[in-house]
């Protein structure tokens, strides 16, 4: 397994690099981004995402359901000079009793986790203040690793790309086959169950009463740089303009939403 998988902490700051670097210029475009600006983070970890936001003064609220990234993320910020506006909730945000309405939500890399996106989109809308924008990154499921692989414990299975688009009988076998536990097996078939299309997503996304304000589609997804010390590179136009095909090339996907 990599060690960004493991180190939590440089994950965290992985996340804050891209945040600051790539996210936030995007939303500038369409947004003040200064200390009146109120965000919500669904699906935060440790909520590396939020700190540039915080570093401006914006309050900042981060769910998630894993109680022990929250807790990690509490140490994080516990000298931040802002942290006074930073809320960290485990929660379900179907039943949280905390949470209000946004400026703006934002989700990276996590609605390919979630079961039912169509439920998901439509609710939710009940968190976003009537002129707020979402903005959501994901990896198309099939693009070379848009199966999370480079989570596997196996150095193999972790670098090769595409794998995980064989049928699911056999996804698992190659799974069991290099040595992979039952927890991570159960983990990337999730994703697979889950994962979702650049075109499987602008339905979803107009079905529940959202408008696409911009996209951009990225051959080498912006997380890369960090990473890898690769640079970015935004998608070609006639290569983005294909449908499913695109969705083998492009590693990510920005998409800032507003209401209808």
């Amino acid at each position: 397994m990599q060690e960004r998988h493991t180190d939590r902490k440089k994950y965290f700051d992985e996340q804050v690099v891209t945040t600051e670097k790539y996210v936030i210029p995007f939303l500038k475009e369409f947004i003040s981004i200064d200390s009146n600006l109120s965000v919500l983070e669904i699906g935060c970890g440790e909520g590396g995402n939020l700190k540039p936001f915080l570093d401006i003064g914006c309050s900042v609220t981060g769910v998630d359901l894993a109680e022990n990234k929250i807790e990690n993320g509490k140490k994080y910020f516990e000298q931040h000079p802002n942290n006074i506006k930073i809320k960290l909730l485990t929660e379900d945000i179907y039943d949280s009793q905390n949470l209000t309405q946004y400026d703006l939500i934002i989700m990276r890399d996590v609605i390919e986790h979630i079961h039912d996106q169509n439920k998901f989109m439509n609710y939710v809308k009940k968190y976003l203040k009537p002129n707020g924008k979402f903005f959501l990154a994901f990896p198309p499921w099939n693009n070379p690793f848009g199966g999370h692989q480079q989570i596997c414990e196996s150095r193999v299975l972790s670098t090769l790309p595409y794998y995980h688009i064989l049928p699911t009988p056999i996804y698992k076998g190659v799974l069991k086959l290099f040595g992979e536990n039952e927890k991570r097996i159960e983990g990337l078939l999730e994703v697979k169950e889950t994962g979702i299309t650049i075109e499987r997503f602008e339905k979803i996304a107009k079905e529940n009463g959202f408008k696409i304000d911009e996209t951009i589609h990225y051959l080498i997804n912006p997380n890369y740089e960090i990473k890898f010390g690769l640079k970015p590179r935004k998608g070609i136009p006639i290569i983005s303009s294909i449908p499913i095909v695109k969705n083998f090339v492009i590693t990510t996907a920005y998409y800032l939403l507003s209401l209808k």
